[in-house]
């Protein structure tokens, strides 16, 4: 039974933590003067805001609980998850953020919507619509399993009901978001980035010598038969196995908005070099810390943690006084209210920009818009509430499903609207439509397959056929359309 002392040291920690947020946020409200400045923050952030938002928005919890369980209960070779991550996390800032960048000032775009209809013409609305409707389906998804995690690490941290845990969750992000908006997102990003960082290697490193260093590591694994080595053994289903694993996850970074936006905001392109180097820089070690994390808890814990999640929370609890406690379990909130509140402001965002301002006020003030998206705020976190409070226990495959969505619904269109002159209005329709479907439904269709495919590969390549082969076929059509 926990004393009650112990649960007062480790309040006092998170809500000092929380009280540096809240003033961060509260002191940059008179910054957001207009609508583009609460979306975009006027793109005006440095290069090292642009670096720790863009990746501090990133892991969420995963980098926590997610990833740290997947080593501790299958071994060394879940590490391709993290080397996938780092390949394509790279090839994005590579491909995507400097003509990313370029493009959207250019059509003068907030949003993923506002660039895909200015770059191809559509006229209709039809792109912010589908548009907005998987933003919808997939963010609050993954909103809902962010506020999940939240009710669960309180729950096993305070002993909180899980549902006061949710609620909390919803009470620490909407403030900030509502008040400050984009740059206010950006700088909590920064610090809180650096934060998390300092933690995850803190921790690991710290309890590495009481489990034996990293002999010990290797004798715990081969004693639990977990794989030792990045490749098991060279059997085909193992290699198809990696394969998937590594482009499983990687291959969404190229369509996930509350990511991408972050390189729409930095206020000179030449900067994004700097910003890629800071980016990588820090998601290496947070990776590698966080694959050390799971391998320390394998010998740390010999099997006997119920929870495999929970394998960073119980770690920390068992190896420091509690006011430390709170203070380095702040870090799992810090990664998981920096991607839900990027997340929110992005949805939020999109419904300001693609529903309201384009389906019934289109001559709506900046004031107005402004307003409209911190109602948006409210509306977004209040529909992922209700999906949360249903207490949905699969937090990792919620976020694989929702991430998997995204990146397959927007990936292969931006990719193409980046690199690609002859696509055309049908072939984005039909790209947004066949990758977000395919990616929700694949789960439901192929649990009797030999191996384990997730979505987003097959999604994401039916997509940019799709793309490619509509527009070719609809080339006249679309030429007698602009005339």
């Amino acid at each position: 039974m926990r004393s009650d002392t112990t649960i007062i040291w480790e309040l006092l920690a998170v809500v000092l933590y929380f009280t540096v947020l809240a003033g961060v946020a509260i002191r940059s409200y008179k910054r957001q003067l207009s609508d583009t400045d609460f979306i975009i923050g006027d793109r005006s952030m440095n290069f090292w805001l642009t670096a720790l938002a863009a990746h501090a928005s990133d892991m969420s919890s995963w980098l926590f609980m997610g990833y740290p369980a997947m080593i501790y209960l299958l071994g060394v070779h879940q590490a391709w998850a993290g080397i996938g991550l780092l390949l394509f996390m790279f090839l994005n800032w590579q491909l995507i953020a400097p003509r990313v960048r370029t493009a959207t000032e250019t059509y003068n775009s907030f949003t993923f919507s506002s660039f895909f209809e200015s770059r191809l013409g559509d006229i209709s609305g039809v792109i912010r619509v589908f548009t907005a409707i998987m933003l919808f389906a997939f963010y609050t998804i993954y909103i809902s399993a962010a506020l999940v995690g939240m009710g669960y690490v309180l729950e096993a941290l305070f002993g909180v009901d899980y549902h006061v845990g949710v609620i909390a969750g919803i009470l620490i992000v909407i403030p900030y978001v509502f008040f400050g908006g984009y740059l206010t997102l950006a700088w909590i990003d920064l610090v809180q980035g650096i934060f998390l960082l300092i933690v995850i290697i803190f921790v690991p490193f710290y309890v590495l010598p009481s489990v034996g260093g990293f002999e010990g590591i290797g004798q715990a694994l081969t004693m639990q038969n977990l794989s030792t080595s990045l490749i098991p053994n060279f059997q085909a289903k193992t290699l198809f196995e990696i394969f998937f694993l590594t482009i499983g996850w990687g291959l969404g970074y190229f369509g996930q908005p509350h990511i991408i936006t972050k390189f729409m905001g930095i206020r000179n392109v030449s900067e994004i070099g700097k910003a890629k180097r800071v980016g990588m820089t820090w998601m290496f070690f947070a990776l590698s810390s966080a694959t050390l994390v799971g391998l320390v808890g394998i010998a740390f814990f010999k099997g006997s943690l119920p929870v495999a999640s929970e394998v960073f929370i119980r770690m920390v609890k068992q190896s420091f006084p509690p006011f430390l406690v709170g203070l380095i379990l702040c870090a799992v909130f810090a990664a998981t209210i920096n991607a839900m509140s990027s997340m929110v402001l992005v949805l939020s965002s999109s419904l300001t920009e693609d529903i309201y301002k384009r389906l019934f006020r289109k001559r709506a003030e900046s004031k107005e818009l402004l307003l409209v998206s911190r109602i948006g705020v409210v509306f977004v976190s209040l529909v992922a509430f209700v999906i949360a409070a249903g207490k949905v226990d699969t937090i990792y495959g919620l976020v694989l499903y929702a991430w998997s969505g995204l990146g397959a619904s927007f990936g292969p269109l931006l990719l193409l609207c980046l690199y690609m002159r002859k696509i055309n209005k049908y072939g984005a329709w039909t790209g947004i439509l066949l990758g977000g479907t395919i990616s929700a439904l694949w789960p439901f269709f192929t649990k009797n397959l030999p191996i384990e495919i997730p979505p987003l590969p097959p999604a994401f390549l039916i997509s940019i056929l799709s793309i490619w082969i509509v527009s070719l076929l609809t080339q006249k059509k679309s030429s007698l359309s602009e005339i």
